[in-house]
């Protein structure tokens, strides 16, 4: 190789993606600098013009060269719901990542929704972190479209969907989690066991109360879809729900609850009830938040190893940042293993 080849490779490359930046501008009506201003992320370009840009450069599959992609300092962390000790748990992993590496965490929460806004996309485009990392939702296609534009990758942590082939995700051993707890209550000598699900619409809640069914079934035991309550991850649904359950004259001896927010507001129905947990009716729950080993009695639960899963998703989002095509990570779909804690919450059956 001749010294003058590399120049004539940079000046090749760069020529045609100036070519394609042209080429957009004249397909889009506008200016080569008006498509830099989208690309950029500046707010001065009207909406119905963004709206055009944005749509051909998805359909040219158009991506900014890592050089030409400075990078802010920063992870964007998103979050559906922020209100909870989970999420705590989730920040805490991605932080001490994200420390390591000299940078900080922006933290987002799209309400509730699964999706996060399209303003969010824009603003996270304008800020050009080094990564993004969405936990228990995901992005549409015009959303994804945007950051592969723009270079930024991004990590879906315990994805609420099926988030595609080629989406980088981080997950738990949820099924087996589900299965693991269930078992546990069965080998007790427990026959009626009643579950607290969150949303059907989550595939961690889909796959624990299919680990659940699975462990009855394997046991021989009938599936009673009349003791499976479907909810969401709320201290006051398993409240409502357990409350539900327990009232029951036909009432199940043991209740696996979909995680540990929701074991707690059943603890509270139960004592409503005047019912004695382990000694009238069993609780467990999932994820093993620190509150578990405090409550009385101290909650036997599944752990999820939440501030992993945060450090894993962190560490992949920068990796994806510094890989080229040729040299892309070759695992991006991982799930971590899930435990059974048993503490003092579950007993054998009163007889």
């Amino acid at each position: 190789m001749t010294p003058s080849e590399p120049t004539e490779t940079r000046t090749e490359a760069r020529s045609k993606q100036t070519a394609t930046l042209a080429e957009i501008a004249r397909e889009a009506g506008v200016s080569a600098p008006t498509v830099s201003k989208v690309l950029n992320g500046r707010a001065d370009v009207a909406p119905a013009t963004r709206t055009r840009v944005e749509d051909l450069l998805r359909a040219h599959g158009y991506r900014r060269r890592r050089a030409e992609a400075t990078r802010s300092p920063l992870i964007d962390l998103v979050f559906h719901e922020l209100e909870s000790a989970w999420a705590m748990e989730v920040i805490r992993g991605v932080e001490d990542v994200a420390r390591d590496a000299g940078l900080s965490v922006v933290l987002s929460e799209s309400a509730g929704r699964l999706t996060p806004g399209r303003t969010w996309a824009d603003q996270v485009a304008a800020r050009r972190p080094h990564g993004v990392v969405l936990v228990l939702s995901g992005l549409d296609e015009s959303q994804r479209a945007l950051l592969t534009s723009r270079s930024i990758p991004f990590v879906v942590m315990d994805p609420a969907g099926d988030p595609g082939a080629d989406v980088p995700s981080i997950g738990a051993t949820n099924w087996q989690g589900g299965l693991a707890a269930t078992r546990h209550l069965v080998e007790l000598g427990h026959r009626r066991i009643g579950a607290i699900s969150g949303p059907p619409q989550m595939m961690c809640s889909r796959a624990r109360v299919d680990g659940y069914r699975a462990a009855l079934e394997t046991a021989g035991l009938p599936v009673d879809t009349g003791l499976i309550m479907t909810g969401d991850f709320h201290h006051e649904t398993g409240y409502r729900l357990g409350r539900e359950l327990l009232a029951r004259p036909d009432r199940p001896t043991a209740v696996f609850a979909g995680n540990d927010l929701q074991a707690l507001g059943c603890y509270e129905a139960a004592r409503e009830l005047g019912l004695r947990i382990p000694e009238d009716v069993s609780v467990v729950g999932f994820d093993d938040l620190p509150v578990a080993r405090w409550v009385g009695p101290p909650l036997t639960t599944v752990r999820q190893p939440l501030t992993e899963m945060a450090e894993a998703a962190a560490r992949l989002v920068l990796e994806l940042g510094r890989s080229t095509s040729e040299e892309a990570p070759t695992a991006t779909r991982v799930e971590l293993a899930t435990s059974l804690v048993v503490r003092a919450s579950t007993a054998p059956p009163t007889p």
